[in-house]
């Protein structure tokens, strides 16, 4: 029944790309997208990370294969693509996830902590995009770029980590303009509060990596549920997908009462920086 529903897939015969896929949600969406019947190519820093990954996909397809890079190089990024169309010839999908983020308020930054932000969260995707591109037109496929709620609007004691997940919005506004006579989807995902692997880090704001608490309590996404968005999203081709109900809720009133979202957030200032402690 299983080796039915991947044959019938849409994903059937798609090669896909996932950065940051050696854990959490990218690693998620790897499996998600091998189980839809893809090839997958997964892709990250830490080689254990990595063959942990292809050791747990690999139970559901023999189609995969790690390439171990610095995205936030352009050496990078084109080392991942030439290696994708080495290994299987054609690209259908790329998932921009990888990414990191931070805590602490504006005036205490480390102006460090914005350069680490940008390179993480959009050189990465800029430098794996560019050379993924002219595959891609080839096959009409799909770039998503994985953001965050935070991307909606200015949220406090994260202001760089914000910056860098609006930034992405702009870079898929203008792919899309600029490909749409190429046919090439793209996607970008708003994730609300998701849970996190044991051992996760951020950035403090002195720029040093602190661990990230394990997430609990309501309106916790877990990374499945994201992995399941990013493949509709794929497979109906479309721009926005936003997670949570407070993500929703923030992206329908941000636009048209942004006074009153800016005094909920103030009310709740104590909350954020409790969060962010």
């Amino acid at each position: 029944m299983k080796e039915s529903k991947i044959r019938t897939s849409r994903f059937e015969g798609k090669v896909a790309v996932v950065t940051g896929s050696g854990r959490g949600i990218g690693r998620a969406i790897a499996a998600a997208l091998a189980s839809e019947g893809a090839s997958v190519v997964l892709n990250g820093r830490d080689t254990g990370r990595l063959e942990d990954a292809e050791n747990e996909i690999r139970k559901i397809t023999s189609k995969v294969k790690c390439v171990s890079c610095d995205l936030s190089e352009p050496a990078g990024g084109q080392f991942l693509i030439d290696e994708t169309i080495k290994t299987f010839g054609r690209l259908d999908i790329l998932v921009n996830n990888v990414g990191v983020s931070m805590r602490g308020n504006f005036a205490d930054l480390n102006p460090e902590v914005f350069r680490m932000m940008f390179e993480s969260n959009v050189f990465s995707a800029v430098n794996v995009t560019i050379p993924a591109i002219r595959h891609l037109r080839e096959t009409r496929g799909s770039i998503v770029f994985i953001s965050s709620v935070a991307g909606i609007r200015g949220l406090p004691f994260v202001s760089a980590y914000c910056s860098s997940k609006m930034a992405l919005r702009a870079l898929a506004e203008s792919i899309r303009i600029e490909e749409s006579g190429h046919g090439l989807h793209v996607g970008l995902i708003q994730v609300g509060y998701t849970e996190n692997d044991p051992g996760k880090e951020t950035v403090s704001a002195d720029g040093s990596m602190i661990a990230l608490q394990p997430r609990a309590g309501r309106g916790l996404l877990s990374k499945e549920a994201v992995a399941k968005a990013v493949i509709s999203n794929i497979r109906n081709r479309r721009f926005i997908t936003t997670l949570s109900f407070l993500g929703k809720l923030n992206a329908a009133i941000q636009p048209v009462f942004p006074g009153l979202v800016e005094m909920l957030l103030i009310r709740n200032l104590r909350r954020f920086r409790e969060k962010c402690d």
